[in-house]
């Protein structure tokens, strides 16, 4: 008796659950009421009408798609032992896969966080012997360099490499990837680190040979500083463990994500003059690093996940200036590789591209565009201010969906409420620098924090 009701979720958690449900059948009948009220009150077009049903469907896709994420990633964490006949994908956890691994880190002017970054890579628990670090000092201005030197004298087997002059992160990387010992190559922004005693759930997915990235859950350092790093450690939240959750569902994540990620050297070592090479609009491509080289693992028909067991931290903008600099420059990525990635991924991926990847594109291009259609265009150019609103509980209500799934995987999560605050930024602010990065598309800067 004691062995069936161990497996029986509580009351409590019972409770919970049906109340998210309720909360969710709410939250979507007032969401077709609001859409529903909008149409027949503004006199939606067509066209409106269709990106409406259009965008919500697309939301709540991927919402349902995270729900799948486990069981996808325990049928690839078994596809990688053929032996194991178990639907028990834990049976794996004490197995002995230990390739040789190898850290990859370039870095600029980073002499607060770098010291930290790499003594956790030495902690990770992993046999010390298979552990290689490589670090490119990138032209550092400040004591970077020194640290680095002094760091080198304590860990045998960590590989300091210094450019006097600044080169730029693809070439940092693409060093480190050409010079690396290891079978697997860990990508870490240099002021992120992996969580120790999770690093080996990092490297567990590569015993599936058709794994060819993996891609770890990040939160932020800096959680606590203020209201702006507690919004994002609520959107990092939902970018890893829903957006990119659903993504791995498919096997297709589209950002391996720079702070903390694993390549198969492998795959991409042929490719990494390719993709170094990389130009758009005749000029070097220099930001969207860890997006593009994605791409290529994806291209070569590799597999690509999430795994929310290995766990990173990173340091997040504490300014709104650097914030938005920071989001310019992802925008930018963003739009250079899913042109690049367009060019494949319908004869890769044609059930991926058709589902997932070609309305993802559409609907944040055509994002900004209504967004300014409904706070600029219907308020104050025809005089339906009314019209704001319903479009501000639309976005709200989606959020509001997104956010209960959110307190589904994470009950402990206390950041949850910033999630409201993100969909206003974005809604207001952070959907319209896709114009101000397409306008500043050929200014190649790097917009560094």
């Amino acid at each position: 008796m004691h062995a069936i009701t161990a497996y029986l979720p509580s009351t409590k958690n019972l409770t919970f659950n049906i109340t998210l449900i309720a909360l969710a059948a709410v939250i979507c009948v007032l969401l077709v009421a609001v859409k529903s009220h909008a149409i027949d009150a503004f006199g939606a077009t067509p066209l409106l009408v269709g990106y409406t049903i259009f965008v919500t469907t697309f939301e709540l896709s991927r919402i349902v798609s995270a729900m799948f994420y486990k069981q996808s990633y325990a049928s690839l964490l078994l596809g990688g032992r053929p032996d194991i006949r178990s639907r028990d994908a834990g049976l794996l956890a004490n197995y002995a896969y230990e390739p040789q691994v190898t850290f990859v880190i370039p870095c600029k002017n980073e002499e607060g966080a770098i010291r930290k970054t790499i003594s956790q890579c030495f902690l990770a628990d992993y046999p010390a012997e298979k552990i290689e670090v490589i670090v490119i000092n990138d032209g550092s201005t400040d004591r970077t360099g020194a640290i680095l030197d002094e760091l080198a004298t304590e860990y045998q087997n960590l590989v300091v490499i210094h450019w006097k002059v600044n080169r730029g992160k693809r070439h940092g990387m693409a060093e480190g990837f050409k010079r690396a010992r290891g079978e697997i190559i860990v990508q870490l922004d240099s002021d992120s680190y992996i969580v120790p005693d999770t690093f080996r759930q990092l490297i567990r997915p590569f015993e599936n040979a058709k794994i060819g990235a993996v891609c770890a859950h990040a939160d932020p350092e800096n959680i606590d500083t203020n209201v702006l790093t507690k919004m994002q450690a609520a959107y990092y939240f939902m970018s890893f463990r829903i957006l990119k959750a659903a993504e791995s569902t498919y096997g297709a994540v589209f950002c391996c994500s720079g702070c903390s990620s694993a390549y198969r050297k492998d795959i991409v070592l042929p490719i990494m003059d390719e993709w170094l090479g990389e130009t758009f609009l005749g000029l070097p491509v220099t930001w969207g690093d860890d997006r593009g080289l994605t791409n290529w693992v994806l291209k070569r028909g590799y597999r690509t996940v999430y795994t929310d067991e290995a766990l990173a931290r990173t340091i997040v903008p504490e300014t709104l200036k650097q914030f938005l600099k920071q989001q310019v420059r992802w925008k930018k990525g963003w739009l250079v590789n899913s042109i690049f990635a367009s060019k494949f991924i319908l004869r890769k991926e044609p059930f991926v591209s058709v589902v997932y990847f070609f309305p993802l594109v559409l609907v944040t291009l055509l994002t900004p565009f209504m967004a300014t259609r409904a706070i600029i265009v219907t308020p104050f150019m025809q005089g339906q201010a009314f019209y704001l609103v319903f479009y501000m509980l639309g976005v709200l209500l989606v959020a509001g969906l997104i956010l209960l799934y959110y307190r589904h995987v994470a009950r402990d999560n206390v950041y949850w409420p910033y999630l409201f605050l993100w969909a206003i930024i974005n809604m207001l602010l952070l959907s319209f620098l896709l114009f101000y990065a397409l306008a500043t598309i050929q200014n190649r800067r790097w917009g560094t924090r």
